[in-house]
């Protein structure tokens, strides 16, 4: 079996957070989150990554994180690109936004031919997520169905204080495996509850205390990225109809489709560590904080690549 790959998704506008969030340091030493969970992925087996950015950052991203992480591991880039779709379609007029996550995962269609992990470049995961999903795709291989895996995360540890998150809220049978997962674009503490709403805040609906999440941990066979692009014009079609400037392909939507076509199995591989992330800029000091006590406890040197 070929090696799993790790691909980083890092071509969000970071329009919530107003920059380019995915290389903000978060410790004296210059780090960012990137650099914390390449250093779980290389102590879990992983040998190549692929960063999915946007051309016009890629100087930028080169200087802050791919060199440096070039001397450790193998790195490509892929670029996800606004125009990248199917001959049969426009992008329409004042479309800006990309094309969400499924979406910058098909641009690496030319640079991956083995099982890979999907990652957010803006999320701490926490080492066991890592060496859980690697050791799950080094010992799988398709049968029947298609054998992916996803690591869920418990709701309330995913949470940030200071404004709404998106998440795959997920449902499971008894064998652990995915039996649904749906993208909620809006959710957010309300007093000792979590809610979603899909009307601008008119409704709220609460979710259960220890309900499982995806934060995009994603661990794929190489068949995945064929299903993606069989799915993308359909995608397009009721999209671009419904809602032109905003509608996003969305790998929860893709493999929800395949479980629901009875296409894949998705073995759940449940992580209790607490998720940091930087959605928005206050978030920012919680995760320095969360980085020195993890170094002060010995999880990660002072310095990570010396």
């Amino acid at each position: 079996m070929k090696k799993p790959v790790l691909v980083i998704m890092a071509a969000g506008m970071g329009s919530r957070y107003g920059g380019l969030k995915q290389i903000d340091p978060v410790d004296d030493q210059g780090h960012i989150i990137m650099d914390f969970s390449l250093f779980d992925a290389v102590k879990a087996g992983f040998e190549k990554v692929v960063f999915v950015i946007k051309k016009e950052n890629e100087q930028d991203f080169k200087e802050v994180i791919g060199d440096r992480i070039a001397k450790v591991m193998q790195v490509e880039y892929a670029f996800q690109n606004i125009d990248d779709i199917p001959s049969s379609f426009t992008v329409p007029e004042g479309r800006v936004k990309p094309w969400g996550t499924a979406h910058a995962v098909l641009s690496c269609r030319e640079l991956i031919d083995s099982p890979f992990v999907v990652i957010n470049a803006d999320d701490y995961y926490g080492r066991s997520a890592f060496s859980q999903i690697y050791d799950y795709l080094a010992s799988h291989e398709d049968g029947e169905k298609y054998q992916y895996a996803m690591v869920g995360y418990v709701l309330e540890n995913t949470l940030t204080e200071n404004g709404h998150v998106a998440r795959g809220v997920c449902r499971t049978d008894e064998s652990s495996h995915l039996a649904e997962i749906t993208e909620r674009t809006r959710i957010e503490k309300r007093g000792d509850e979590t809610a979603y709403t899909e009307d601008d805040g008119a409704t709220w609906h609460i979710i259960p205390a220890g309900s499982i999440v995806s934060m995009n941990m994603w661990g794929f066979t190489a068949g995945f990225m064929k299903e993606l692009e069989v799915g993308f014009a359909p995608f397009l079609e009721k999209g671009l109809a419904e809602n032109p400037l905003k509608c996003e392909y969305f790998l929860p939507s893709v493999v929800d489709r395949l479980i629901t076509e009875d296409k894949a199995e998705v073995t759940v591989l449940k992580s209790f560590d607490r998720w940091y992330g930087v959605t928005y800029k206050e978030d920012k000091q919680t995760v320095m904080d969360a980085i020195a006590k993890m170094k002060a406890d010995g999880l990660y040197p002072e310095t990570l690549w010396a």
